[in-house]
């Protein structure tokens, strides 16, 4: 088979692409693409606006893959650029070998930093403490422990940290996910084909984990059964801290929670500070999404209706946030509009909010429950107003919070708008009280229970 040019090679590729979907999308996503390297094993693919990027990573890159290797018989990595990032490339490199070296073994991505973290009350505390750790590593809140839902920010708070000391200092970072540790631990256990010993698989496991001035682990929970491993974390945990180096851990949980981890490894995630991340609120949210926004070819076509309408269905976290903006522009892409209004907003958006929106815990279903029933919003429960028609329900959505489920009188309060966990006990004991004589009351909150469990 003669060897084709990377121009051959995608002609032939669009040709082949152009029977396998529809016209529509082929226009849209591919007519307008060119391949621009293949060296390496790799496809540089340059795409005309960024959002072609993470579409076409998303939703082709298998079919992409499998062409081309039909084509060649050789698989390739792909990678989608826009011509200004080629231009970057074209750039003399600023920073030293020993930089680039040292950020190649750390595994974080430069796209993550503090600059780019979009702070609200739901997640200040965590950035501060976060920034604090970054500017002093090892010496305050050692160990560092985040922990919240997933797609709230725990991971971003992580890279910053690591980006922020590699660019400020010369110490030496690595970020890893818990599944990475416990891989790499599993291979300290394996011998080769010869059974000879593995000294040095040993060696290069402590060089790894031990020779760094901060490690930071993502989902510590997911260590939780694989007993071995927690031992040999421990024993890293305990060398790195003793030598005042930095610890940052996150997990899905608080350490209260983790119960199948040592007791021995959750005294010590103790030791420092322990920040949570809570989803965001609503002013939070249209934050996030006018800078997620910004840069983006079509961001000037969207009014702040659309912001507002998004950010009201989307409460979870920050990746369904991202999602929508995608299928936004996904959509603007395909029908050119000349602005982004509320009514071309919920068309393209329809199926998106339908099915994809969930509720992350039991305190967000519940106000969920009780805003619906008593016509009023989510936003209205966290809010200061004290009227009536929004009060009383406040009131009774936090009295169900109190009954059936096991969160804190304090997460409670700020999940209702930073409360004191004096208001949640005022309220749940009026509430109770009031069940004693009034069947109507009794009435509605069995058809909000009902709600909540649908």
């Amino acid at each position: 088979m003669r060897k084709l040019n990377k121009d051959e090679l995608w002609s032939s590729f669009l040709e082949i692409l152009s029977t396998r979907i529809a016209t529509v999308s082929f226009n849209t996503w591919f007519k307008d693409t060119k391949l621009v390297d293949m060296t390496d094993g790799k496809l540089v693919i340059q795409v005309p606006m960024t959002f072609h990027k993470k579409f076409l990573n998303d939703n082709y890159y298998d079919l992409i893959e499998e062409i081309i290797n039909s084509i060649t018989g050789t698989n390739y990595d792909l990678e989608f650029v826009i011509e200004e990032e080629l231009e970057q490339e074209k750039q003399p490199a600023t920073i030293s070998e020993e930089v680039v070296h040292k950020r190649r073994n750390s595994n974080l991505s430069d796209k993550y930093t503090f600059d780019n973290f979009v702070i609200g009350d739901s997640n200040r505390f965590a950035q501060t403490a976060a920034l604090a750790v970054a500017e002093q590593p090892g010496k305050i809140y050692n160990p560092l422990f985040i922990y919240g839902k997933s797609g709230l920010g725990k991971t971003h708070l992580m890279h910053a940290i690591g980006n922020y000391v590699e660019a400020n200092s010369n110490k030496t970072v690595l970020y890893i996910k818990s599944e990475e540790f416990i891989s790499d631990f599993i291979g300290i256990n394996k011998k080769d084909d010869n059974n000879s010993n593995n000294y040095d698989i040993i060696d290069r496991f402590k060089d790894k984990y031990r020779n760094v001035d901060v490690l930071m682990i993502d989902d510590i929970q997911f260590l939780a059964g694989a007993e071995k491993s927690q031992t040999e974390f421990f024993n890293t945990f305990s060398t790195l801290y003793d030598s005042n180096k930095q610890i940052v851990i996150s997990s899905d949980r608080s350490p209260d929670d983790l119960k199948l981890l040592e007791d021995r490894l959750l005294t010590r995630f103790r030791w420092g500070l322990t920040v949570n991340i809570y989803p965001p609120d609503f002013e939070l949210r249209c934050k996030i999404l006018k800078d997620k926004m910004a840069g983006h070819e079509v961001a000037a076509l969207v009014n702040n209706e659309v912001i507002e309408y998004i950010a009201s269905n989307c409460e979870s976290d920050v990746r369904h946030l991202e999602g929508a903006i995608t299928r936004l522009y996904a959509y603007a892409a395909m029908m050119g509009p000349k602005e982004i209004n509320l009514e071309f907003a919920v068309d393209a958006l329809k199926d998106y909010l339908g099915t994809s929106i969930y509720i992350t815990n039991d305190i967000q279903r519940i106000q969920k429950a009780v805003a619906d029933y008593y016509k009023i919003t989510i936003e209205d429960l966290k809010s200061k107003k004290r009227n009536a028609n929004i009060n009383y329900p406040r009131q009774i959505a936090m009295y169900l919070c109190r009954m059936t489920t096991e969160e804190t009188i304090v997460k409670i309060g700020l999940e209702f708008g930073n409360r004191d966990h004096s208001t949640v006990i005022h309220s749940y004991e009026k509430i109770a009280n009031e069940l004693k004589t009034n069947f109507e009351l009794k009435n509605d909150i069995e058809q909000i229970k009902n709600k909540i469990v649908n």
